[in-house]
């Protein structure tokens, strides 16, 4: 009998043992102090957003079964909790169970920011457009519900990607957008085939400049 206890105790150890690693594993990683987002790895950098944006919070998952994901949401909203723009940072690299996966941008588009490298991609996307169950979107949009504030009915986006290495298996992608009711248009206006398309190229230059105004990044010198 004490020897099936001391089995069954020592199963329980590694069980809590795996179950500790497992919420580690999916724990966020990088702080956030007010409007600041500190990451000491994969990047290192220290990431500033204006004074008024609020925290929405954070989540880790395994995007898609093949990714490491955290992603981190910070929104502008007004007093009733409208989102009028949002700030969307995460972190993302492949699982060492994909090997042979890698990320892949053909954007023409690059700026630098901080001392790093950045894709740029821009889009206009309406809130009912259809979204892929479990992706990122999907996730950073329950999180925002969650919390209590409400989408726009749509939003147009400028994409930064940094990618770490020329393996390209992993990024950093800085989302920024702001709601398309500033511009007067629909997403579906802006998109190609809407009435205002052909204003579409004056609208994204601005935001691209309006979205490396706001964010800030910092690498801090290894000591």
């Amino acid at each position: 009998m004490n020897s099936l206890l001391q089995q069954r105790g020592v199963v329980a150890i590694v069980l809590l043992s795996f179950c500790a690693v497992v919420d580690a594993a999916e724990s966020p990683e990088r702080k956030v102090a007010g409007n600041v987002l500190i990451s000491d790895r994969e990047p290192k950098v220290r990431i500033q957003l204006p004074n008024d944006v609020q925290y929405v919070g954070a989540e880790r998952w395994e995007l898609l079964g093949i990714a490491d994901c955290e992603l981190h949401a910070f929104v502008e909203a007004d007093q009733q909790q409208d989102v009028r723009k949002l700030y969307w940072i995460q972190f993302e690299g492949y699982l060492p169970s994909k090997p042979n996966l890698k990320h892949h941008y053909d954007s023409p588009r690059h700026t630098t920011i901080g001392g790093l490298d950045f894709y740029v991609d821009t889009g206009a996307r309406a809130d009912s457009d259809r979204v892929t169950p479990d992706s990122d979107l999907e996730h950073i949009q329950r999180l925002i519900r969650a919390k209590g504030f409400n989408l726009p009915a749509g939003m147009i986006s400028v994409r930064l990607v940094h990618l770490l290495d020329d393996q390209k298996r992993k990024e950093l992608m800085i989302i920024y957008s702001e709601d398309v009711a500033s511009t007067g248009f629909s997403a579906g206006d802006l998109n190609k085939g809407g009435k205002a398309f052909n204003q579409w190229k004056s609208t994204e230059n601005d935001l691209i400049e309006r979205a490396k105004s706001k964010i800030g990044l910092e690498v801090p010198k290894e000591s």
